[in-house]
């Protein structure tokens, strides 16, 4: 019975079965026929604000189907019913959204940081890379984060093609020199325009927090310059700071401490080496008997000296002068925001202690940003840069006395006490006396606020009008105090010193912009921006010096209390620019682009006649790969040739340059001391703008889906009314009248290359950045017809800076030969160029110049899983260097130290460097002893990085913790490091005797909540 019942009901589910399989394939077959009819999807593409996204990519997963949102940030689409959609625009996330058969499909995409680097900065707005007719390079908050820097300025270095950044010096606090396509004019400025969230930014970017930037976008020809006129012939770097974003509130954090050590010491001579050289000296005048050296060195030595010598004094002057430096830096954040509301706050704190005791730079920062939407036609917001530094010895240089000290002379009598004069010389105070408290105080403090606010107004569909405001506020006070036992004073003699300066400057902007942006029959592109702005600037300096403070412990806060005034003035600065500015870009099917901008800038620096400059540019772009004959091109994302052509200004002079000006002059009248007043500056009210005429032609690339990326950019820049000084005769009273006369040219030739070399499904990848750049500067007219100025290193056909002197063939080996040219012996020979048995003028030449044949850089960076590794280097080569070292420390007298070099002697006919001398303060000629080639090549920077799991952070509650180790310029390779044995060539034109240059072992960690 049981088994009847148990068959009876296995039927009846086998025959349910069947029945369900039939319904299943039935569905299955129904909704394959579904999903194989077509029809038409529409919807709506917005931003996370709301607006509507103009030109946002909508297609289907898997198949070649697409279109673009229309101006409304509207799509239609024809779909299979089972279509999944992928909209991705510019900025934002792409987003996949199946369709389920809908005919509506609505979507809101949400920003992506790392996208938005794909987004240009072109001045009064943003622009994609695809639709940009100038030259322009991009650095990423992450490439600016990738070197330890003090400001966003070294971050520059080596990262992009065009951009020249040298170090001036080693001293905590220091800016570097930035070019940008090298120098143009001789004697005005030739630092680039820097513009802060849109606001003109006077100075450099020592006051800005790298880690506050978002992007920097450098303007490089007359198209992307162009839009700031008279300021823009020099380069415009456009700085972004972070802002807010939609999303709940992060919290960051980013700490590091690194120890900072000098790459090397200038190799002087120790005891032995220098007594020999001293021996040597008064041996070649004649004053060092062989046959009796106790008593030449009882001629040569003072007591103190031979003291020393007897009881074996061998003192390294650097080791007690030098001691490890540290960094610290730390920053602390929170952003976020809603639809209508975003911000950004953020404080920073940074401290550089460098390797000399008395030198040191600290700041504070603190960061502000908010932005606000009032409903859906205004938007208002603000950014406050506020900064506060301290720099500390900023004109202190403890190395000079250091270097000269004499290794023999003991710094510590046996009670352990410094000694004045360790050598019994005058000239040679004890370098350690600086680091006594209260002997030598020297502060530079800095307060600064810089503020930008907008209101922006939507009138119209594509019709904007916006309002921008920034004012600048800034106040400097320094002060230095020498006392008695300081080595200056104690060289120069005299009471105590003090010396104070104030600078207040007060600055505003105020522009008012209209743009139109719209696209008509989706094929013509109009975006236009109209300005109209007034920059002003007020500088109020004051200074008094003063001789004999009677209580040292006052330093420079009494001054009234001094004996005498050595020196008091103070000067008042304004200017005024006022500007008006058009510019159209106009693109056609999104293959034909052109730019046209003018800009009419007038200056209150010039006089009634010339105050106004017009600087016009146009450019053209064509965008090859949206050509009908490029669709089939597969592995090509984007192909842009480019052109461009205008005209910038630099206005050159300060205030009031074209008015003249006196001095006061003291003279006898009447048997009697009276005072009166001489012209200094004759007036010349024909001075105008340094104008220079630009042609730049570009291409911009990027095959395999991104992996191969870069720009080739060749140009020509023609700099005309150059500000030169003409000098006048003697019997006029005035040495020289400032006229626009002279003319430079600049030539190059940009190569960027990012790739990204290897890419693994298990985490792996390999990518770099390669750039390479040269440039070719040229003096073409002085004016007057002259052809050189000597003096100031000027020749036509000849870059802007050269070394101009004689040329350094040896030392002379033979006697009968050197006197010839009434040399001797053993002395430097020089290059008799013209062949004529003289040694005059003729025979000087141009050795070389501090630019370089080509500079480039290069970024590898690496990436598995949550190891990162940065590795950036930077080149410079086939430049030619000057150093102070072989000059100011390569006597080869025998009073001071000098460097450990290879000098010639009967028994050793070296060609590297004369016989010392006794007779000769300094060898013959000297100076050519210090030329070099410059050419180097660094490791800028090493950065290890791990990223601790996802699965920890959330356990943590933490989004991201970062931890990082950086080795900070661990490697130099150049002619002048490893063969000559100098410490590092780079600086500008001439190196100089100051803090040394060093490595640095950071240690890091960065986390957000």
């Amino acid at each position: 019975m049981h088994s009847v019942t148990f068959f009876k009901i296995l039927r009846m589910n086998y025959t349910l079965l069947k029945v369900v399989t039939t319904l299943f394939c039935l569905l299955c077959w129904s909704g394959a026929l579904l999903a194989q009819q077509t029809f038409t999807v529409t919807g709506g593409i917005k931003a996370p604000d709301g607006t509507p996204i103009i030109g946002a990519t909508v297609s289907v997963k898997g198949k070649k189907i697409g279109t673009v949102s229309d101006a409304t940030g509207t799509y239609k689409l024809k779909v299979p019913g089972d279509a999944i959609l992928v909209i991705s625009f510019i900025g934002y996330l792409p987003k996949e959204i199946p369709v389920n058969n809908r005919t509506t499909v609505d979507v809101q995409l949400s920003d992506d940081q790392k996208k938005l680097d794909e987004v240009v900065v072109v001045g009064y707005g943003q622009q994609k890379k695809k639709d940009v007719t100038g030259s322009i390079s991009s650095i990423s908050s992450k490439s600016i984060m990738e070197v330890p820097v003090t400001n966003a300025q070294q971050a520059l270095q080596g990262r992009t093609p065009g951009i020249d950044v040298l170090n001036n010096s080693n001293k905590p606090g220091d800016e570097p020199r930035v070019r940008v396509r090298g120098t143009r004019s001789l004697s005005a400025g030739n630092d680039p325009l820097y513009v802060v969230d849109g606001i003109p930014f006077a100075g450099t970017l020592n006051d800005i927090n790298p880690q506050d930037i978002s992007s920097m976008d450098v303007l490089k020809d007359a198209s992307a310059t162009a839009i700031y006129g008279s300021r823009g012939a020099n380069g415009v770097v456009l700085v972004t700071t972070r802002k807010g974003k939609m999303g709940p509130p992060e919290v960051t954090y980013n700490g590091m401490y690194g120890f900072v050590n000098t790459l090397g010491r200038t190799d002087m001579m120790d005891s032995d080496q220098y007594l020999a050289m001293k021996r040597e000296a008064n041996r070649a005048s004649g004053l060092y008997d062989d046959n009796n050296p106790e008593a030449s060195d009882a001629k040569i030595f003072n007591a103190t000296e031979l003291a020393n010598i007897k009881k074996g004094i061998n003192t390294d002057w650097q080791k007690l002068m030098l001691d490890q430096g540290w960094q610290t830096r730390h920053s602390l954040g929170v952003s976020g925001g809603t639809e209508n509301t975003k911000y950004a706050v953020t404080g920073g704190y940074f401290k550089d202690q460098g390797v000399l005791k008395l030198q040191s730079y600290e700041r504070y920062n603190l960061h502000v940003s908010i932005d606000q939407k009032i409903g859906k036609r205004i938007q208002v917001g603000a950014s406050t840069l506020a900064t506060y530094s301290m720099r500390k010895g900023g004109t202190y240089n403890g190395m000079t006395a250091s270097l000269k000290m004499l290794p023999i002379a003991a710094p510590y009598d046996d009670n352990g006490k410094l000694i004045t004069y360790p050598t019994g010389d005058n000239q040679q105070p004890n370098p350690l006396l600086d680091y006594v408290d209260g002997n030598r105080v020297e502060r530079l403090s800095h307060l600064r606020f810089f503020n930008s606010l907008y209101g922006e107004v939507t009138i119209l569909d594509g019709l904007k009008y916006r309002l921008n405001l920034g004012t600048d506020v800034m106040q400097n006070n320094y002060g230095l105090f020498q006392g008695k036992k300081n080595t200056d004073l104690l060289i120069g003699g005299g009471d105590a010193t003090a010396r104070k300066e104030g600078q207040f400057v007060w600055a505003y902007t105020v522009e008012h912009l209209l743009t139109y942006n719209k696209t008509f029959n989706r094929k013509h592109n109009v975006n236009f921006t109209g300005l109209y702005s007034v920059q002003r600037q007020r500088e109020d300096t004051s200074t008094a010096a003063v001789r004999g403070i009677p209580v040292e412990w006052q330093e420079y806060y009494n001054l009234g209390q001094a004996a005498n005034v050595t020196g008091i003035g103070s000067q008042l600065g304004t200017w005024t620019i006022l500007s008006y500015m058009g510019r159209v870009n106009y693109g056609y099917d999104d293959r034909y682009l052109l730019t046209l901008t003018l800009r009419a800038d007038g200056s209150s620096r010039f006089a009634s006649g010339h105050k106004w400059g017009y600087f016009p540019s146009v450019a053209v772009g064509w965008n090859i790969t949206s050509e009908e004959f490029m669709k089939g091109a597969g592995g090509v994302e984007l192909l842009k040739l480019r052109g461009s052509y205008g005209r910038i200004g630099n206005t050159g002079i300060p205030p009031y340059a074209t008015q003249g000006s006196l001095g006061r002059y003291p003279y006898s009248f009447g048997n009697k001391g009276v005072t009166g007043f001489q012209p200094t500056l004759l007036r010349n009210p024909d001075l105008t703008w340094e104008t220079t005429a630009s042609t730049n032609i570009g291409l911009d690339f990027s095959f395999l889906k991104g992996r191969i990326s870069g720009t080739i950019d060749l140009y020509k820049q023609k700099t005309t009314d150059l500000l030169l000084q003409r000098f006048l005769p003697y019997s006029n009273g005035v040495d020289y009248v400032l006229e626009n006369t002279g003319t430079t040219q600049n030539k190059g030739l940009e190569v960027g290359l990012s790739t990204v070399n290897i890419e693994t499904k298990s985490g792996f990848r390999w990518s770099m950045d390669v750039n390479m750049f040269l440039n070719r500067e040229k003096i073409l007219a002085l004016g007057e017809g002259k052809t050189q100025d000597v003096g100031n290193g000027w020749f036509v056909g000849q870059p802007t800076y050269v070394y101009y002197d004689y040329k350094k063939v040896g030392i002379w080996q033979d006697e009968t030969a050197a006197q010839v040219y009434k040399q001797h012996q053993g002395e430097i020979q020089l290059a008799d160029v013209n062949g004529d048995k003289l040694l005059n003028d003729k025979d000087r030449v141009i050795l070389g110049t501090p630019q370089p044949k080509w500079s480039g850089g290069m970024t590898q960076r690496f990436a598995f899983k949550g190891l990162d590794l940065a590795v950036v280097a930077f080149a410079r080569m086939g430049s030619k260097v000057k150093s102070d070292f072989y000059s100011t420390y390569n006597t080869l007298y025998g009073r001071y130290n000098n460097l450990d070099v290879s000098y010639w002697t009967p028994d050793n006919h070296t060609n590297d460097f004369p016989r010392p001398n006794a007779n000769q303060e300094r060898p013959n000629n000297y100076n050519t002893l210090s030329y070099f080639d410059g050419s180097f090549f660094k490791i800028r920077n090493i950065t290890l990085g791990y990223s601790m799991p996802d699965r920890i952070m959330k356990r943590w509650q933490m989004q991201a913790l970062r931890f990082s180790v950086d080795v900070k310029q661990p490697l130099i390779l150049a002619p002048y490091r490893q063969k000559y044995k100098g410490i590092d060539p780079e600086d500008v034109n001439t190196i100089g005797v100051d803090a040394p240059a060093t490595w640095m072992l950071q240690f890091g960690v960065n986390a957000t909540f």
